[in-house]
Order: structure tokens, then C-alpha cells, then sequence
């Protein structure tokens, strides 16, 4: 896997992945930046939640559960001092399905953190992270 990342000017960044895709990265205005893109710390965050989201996603499928929707919301927490790693994680999965069981989506979130999510497991080394989830029935209201 390559990537590549480019100084645009201040404190702008534009990376580029080795599949040819490309994300503006910038820091806070106080920092010196523009605020015309995610920090890079918050590139890390949505790593996290993209790679969870993908093999549980994958994991229920292969389970023959009926999932329709999935959202992962992160809140983080960091360090005060340098490195500003992250301390605490907590994922908030939301499924939405027909049928989903309780513990398919027990089982499919547990092998993500534990076995196939490479970014919580290196993650998890600075940081204690917290996984919980609701499931809801295709077609019913939405929870708030």
C-alpha cells in the first residue's frame, strides 16, 4: 500500500492514495490553516470508522443477515500533552435490518475490534475503546 501526501500552502495538504484518490487535508485556523479540509487526526477517526464499518458490514452479510443501514458515530478523546494520541474511542454503531439478532451484530462488531480491524487494533494500543450499537427494524421509526 502507498499513499503520498503534497504541501499546498499554509497548512493545506492534498493526499493521495495509492487507488488514485484524493482528500484535502488542513489545520485549524490558529494553527496557521484555512479550515478548508478535515485535520489529519480526524482523517484517523474516519479510517477507524470506515474500516469497522466495512467488516461488520461484511461479517453480518456473510452471517445472511438482512442489513440495510449502518451508521458509525466516533467521539474521541486525546491527550493534553504531546503526542496528542487518542485515549478513548467510542464507537456508536447504528444498524438498521429485518431481523437483525442481537447477537449476530455482538459477534460481527467483537471480530472487527479483535481480529479484523486493523486501525482499532492499532488504536486500541494507546486507546481504551468502547463499542455499543442499536439495532432497529427495517420500516420502523428511527431512533433518536
Amino acid at each position: 500500500m502507498k499513499a503520498r501526501v503534497q504541501w499546498l500552502d499554509g497548512r493545506a495538504f492534498v493526499g493521495e492514495s495509492g487507488s488514485g484518490h484524493a482528500v484535502v487535508m488542513d489545520g485549524a485556523p490558529e494553527a496557521g490553516g484555512r479550515n478548508i479540509g478535515v485535520r489529519p487526526m480526524e482523517m484517523l477517526l474516519l479510517g477507524l470508522g470506515g474500516c469497522t464499518a466495512f467488516d461488520v458490514v461484511m461479517i453480518l452479510e456473510r452471517m445472511r443477515e438482512k442489513v440495510t443501514a449502518l451508521d458509525v458515530e466516533l467521539e474521541a478523546e486525546r491527550a493534553s500533552e504531546d503526542p496528542k494520541v487518542f485515549t478513548k474511542v467510542k464507537l456508536i454503531y447504528k444498524l438498521r435490518g429485518y431481523g437483525l439478532k442481537e447477537s449476530s451484530v455482538a459477534r460481527a462488531v467483537n471480530l472487527s475490534a479483535e481480529k479484523y480491524c486493523s486501525a482499532s487494533l492499532m488504536i486500541g494500543k494507546t486507546a481504551k475503546i468502547e463499542h455499543i450499537w442499536t439495532i432497529a427494524e427495517e420500516g420502523a421509526p428511527a431512533a433518536a
